[in-house]
């Protein structure tokens, strides 16, 4: 079976990712509670109790929310680095000495049949990471939770046959917004997230002949729109000579609240 993956939840209120390979089943954050979890891998056709690791990019709460109460629930080993652990310590509750393991910003760590090679990204929290996925000459990647998008990581994410790549904001619309003024400086700085221009930019950059497929991810609810988001992306691309459609690289929303379907990679 080649590698799948389904993007969960995905958004300000919650995110979550699933991918397996013949031997592996990995999550990749839990964002939402632990009823939630389990309602979206029913959706999906999976259950949590097949599971054999849980990866945490990051603190914030919307990617450690359900980390706690799935991992105690079906016994899931959690793979955070150090920082990050002592950031969420006391945010996901006890989880018994041999569920916690170390997973450090830039190593590689095989899973049976699937390779996760981690890498760090410029966020406010202890030390965000996020995650490429590699099995059999496939090769998956995440990044979202980006304050930009820096040359080593589009080198990191180049020949990726899919990418699950943040369009947070428009900036239009972030700018007018309701949001006081010290949290737009936060979105919009070097620590916050990538908006939809420079996130169709920086895959102008990422995207070779191995891309098929783009999921925009973590839209903001308040100031973006999934036709914004997919309209600004095909318009950047084309005009970077990048066809997006049949014959090019297909781009695929996400959803706060549903899930993706399994997509091969």
């Amino acid at each position: 079976m080649n590698m799948r993956f389904s993007v969960l939840a995905s958004g300000s209120t919650g995110n979550a990712m699933y991918v397996e390979s013949e031997r592996t089943k990995l999550l990749i954050d839990a964002g939402l509670s632990g009823k939630k979890m389990e309602e979206l891998f029913q959706t999906i056709g999976r259950s949590l109790s097949e599971v054999d690791a849980i990866l945490v990019s990051h603190e914030h709460s919307d990617h450690i929310k359900g980390v706690g109460i799935v991992a105690r629930k079906y016994n899931i080993p959690i793979y955070a680095n150090e920082k990050t652990w002592k950031a969420m310590e006391t945010s996901i509750g006890p989880v018994q000495t041999d569920q916690r393991f170390h997973l450090e910003t830039g190593s590689n760590l095989s899973f049976q049949d699937l390779t996760v090679e981690t890498f760090g990204v410029s966020h406010d929290a202890a030390d965000p990471m996020f995650f490429v996925f590699h099995e059999n000459n496939r090769k998956l990647a995440l990044a979202t939770d980006m304050g930009y998008v820096s040359d080593r990581i589009k080198g990191t994410l180049k020949e990726a046959n899919a990418l699950v790549f943040e369009s947070n904001h428009d900036i239009n619309m972030l700018r007018m917004g309701r949001y006081p003024w010290n949290v737009k400086r936060r979105i919009l700085g070097d620590m916050g997230h990538v908006s939809n221009e420079d996130a169709a930019l920086a895959l102008a950059d990422i995207i070779t002949d191995k891309t098929r497929h783009i999921y925009l991810a973590h839209l903001s609810l308040d100031n973006n729109m999934k036709e914004l988001a997919k309209m600004t992306a095909e318009q950047v691309l084309l005009e970077e000579g990048v066809t997006c459609g049949t014959g090019g690289v297909l781009l695929h929303d996400t959803d706060p609240y549903h899930p993706t379907s399994l997509q091969i990679v």
